[in-house]
């Protein structure tokens, strides 16, 4: 929606992450800004969305998953905010990232520890201790949305709606611009009922997912 600034997906995440950055010990890698957006909402032409085939992603991502396992890092987290309202189902840009995290862990580990290391006596705690690290490597790169259940049990999901548009209130506010609201946009009509407050509101609740997450 025109009021709202182009990349107001990542803006949200990169945001956010950086008022966490602020009480955690994190590393924040450069933004992954190309997605699959769709022409669902409107046409490309003039409007701003640069869809990208989920399939081309793919590999994209998957060269990025690789080098930071050659570098050492084992506690990868990519985190959306584009169409994550049903993240659970997924959807092109999630689904992109989470089959390229699955195959590259998988052919990590056949390539460092051969054929048949699952079943080998040293991956016993595998079941009993799966949120552990160093028991489950299938952890070592996870996906997740901006907003998990609990969030969205709280805060108004929307595209460029009440939800999204305190967000950026909150977290960008020089990028909002009411005067360009599109009363026609019926996904956004709510966005007159913004504020700054319900987007403090909502990045606080987004800094707690962060800590349920973030380990």
């Amino acid at each position: 929606a025109e009021h709202l600034p182009v990349g107001m997906d990542t803006l949200a995440v990169e945001r956010a992450l950086y008022e966490y950055e602020k009480i955690a010990e994190i590393v924040i890698l450069p933004s992954f800004y190309w997605g699959a957006s769709s022409r669902a909402v409107a046409p490309c032409e003039g409007r701003g969305s640069i869809p990208v085939n989920s399939q081309a992603l793919v590999p994209i991502a998957r060269e990025i998953f690789r080098g930071l396992l050659d570098v050492g890092f084992r506690n990868i987290h990519t985190i959306i905010h584009h169409q994550s309202e049903d993240f659970n189902a997924g959807m092109p840009t999630d689904l992109a990232f989470r089959l390229a995290s699955r195959q590259v862990i998988m052919e990590f580990l056949e390539e460092k520890r051969g054929d048949g290391w699952w079943g080998d006596p040293s991956s016993a705690s595998y079941y009993e201790d799966h949120d552990n690290l160093d028991a489950n490597p299938f952890i070592w790169i996870q996906n997740h949305a901006l907003m998990d259940a609990e969030v969205l049990a709280k805060y108004p999901f929307d595209h460029a709606g009440e939800g999204e548009t305190s967000l950026m209130m909150s977290l960008c506010p020089d990028t909002v611009n009411m005067d360009e609201f599109d009363k026609s946009a019926w996904y956004a009509e709510t966005a007159l009922k913004a504020s700054k407050e319900t987007g403090d509101n909502g990045v606080k609740m987004i800094l707690d997912h962060f800590r349920r997450i973030l380990k």
